[in-house]
């Protein structure tokens, strides 16, 4: 009876055969059993490269082949290419550690392979009944590009622009966060709190917490801007319409100027204002676009408007329901205008 011979190609041996070299093809079979359980082969590559394997081993001498080894070291100077390291189409496992300098694209003859960036190592396992190997674990190559942090996609490494670490910062954008605690958190950019959401300023123990939300309907979008120190002592934040935020003082009347002898100036709402007509007659202009309330209080500080006038000019508004300018003569005249809307514009509140 003739020898058969096993997946390995070990030569399995028939009664009586191999008379005087039984012995030999034996310890070849077992150096070939040793290398397929523990062998480690070095195999410096200067391209595709099919692994060494004698299919049906009668041979009396071990060589040792680098297909039947369970371990193959990948040595070279390739660069920037990918080679292909074909395998015996055998039931078989491998470990691969891939040095070569290429990607090397692991095969056993059919369209299904493994790929092995250099510096990385894999397990890849034959299945000779579809002609495929397998990756036994996943791919240790990472994924994406120089900083990408790493994440598991369907069993590989997967990178994205959108979460990256340069060794000193982490970035992350489009970032959701569900039941998270943040410590010393830096944003550089904006931050969205979607649908209404809170901005929660919780107390020392972490229970009870102050929180800001927007409205439910915003018309347009608009930005706040904090004031640029802490203010004072009872004073309260006010905007000057276009989102900047001071800190001032409540007042129930004018803030009242020091005393002016200047020929012209700009008056400005909420305010009052001593004129010095002793020297020359002044021309107070008042503010081009007044809003409903907006008031503003002149005194003749020397008793000279008889002499020398203040003029109110209206600056495009009338005043007392009149397109003109007012001129104060009388002495020590005291007065405030407050402006109620287009058809009367700034009316004696007293005289």
């Amino acid at each position: 009876m003739a020898s058969t011979f096993s997946n390995l190609g070990l030569n399995l041996q028939a009664t009586g055969e191999n008379s005087g070299t039984w012995g030999s093809i034996t310890n070849v079979n077992l150096q070939e059993i040793d290398n397929a359980i523990a062998g480690v082969f070095n195999l410096t590559i200067t391209g595709s490269t099919t692994l060494a394997f004698t299919t049906n081993s009668s041979s009396t001498t071990f060589t040792d082949e680098a297909g039947r080894n369970k371990t193959i070291i990948l040595s070279g100077s390739l660069s920037a290419t990918t080679v292909t390291i074909t395998v015996p189409n055998i039931e078989k496992d491998y470990i691969i550690i891939n040095n070569s300098g290429a990607t090397a694209t692991i095969s056993s003859g059919g369209s299904t392979t493994v790929s092995i960036a250099t510096g990385s190592k894999n397990i890849v396992v034959v299945n000779p009944s579809v002609t495929s190997v397998l990756t036994a674990v996943p791919s240790a190559t990472p994924g994406g590009v120089t900083t990408n942090v790493q994440y598991n996609s369907s069993g590989s490494f997967a990178g994205n622009t959108n979460f990256t670490y340069d060794g000193t910062t982490v970035t992350a954008l489009g970032v959701i966060a569900t039941g998270a605690t943040v410590t010393n958190a830096v944003f550089s950019s904006t931050v969205n709190l979607l649908t209404q959401s809170e901005l929660r300023f919780q107390d020392a123990a972490g229970g009870q917490y102050v929180g800001l939300k927007s409205s439910t309907t915003v018309a347009t979008s608009y930005t706040l801007n904090l004031p640029t120190t802490s203010g004072t002592a009872n004073q309260v934040l006010q905007t000057d319409g276009s989102g900047n935020l001071s800190f001032a003082t409540v007042s129930g009347g004018a803030a009242w100027q020091a005393v002016t002898s200047s020929a012209t100036f700009t008056a400005v709402s909420k305010q009052g204002y001593f004129i010095n007509t002793s020297s020359n007659a002044i021309t107070a202009t008042l503010p081009a676009s007044p809003t409903l309330g907006d008031f503003i209080s002149f005194v003749d500080y020397s008793g000279t408007f008889d002499t020398n006038n203040l003029t109110v000019a209206r600056n495009g508004n009338k005043i007392q329901g009149d397109a003109s300018d007012l001129t104060v003569a009388t002495e020590r005249a005291g007065f405030t205008l407050v402006y109620v809307d287009a058809t009367q514009g700034w009316l004696l509140q007293n005289n």
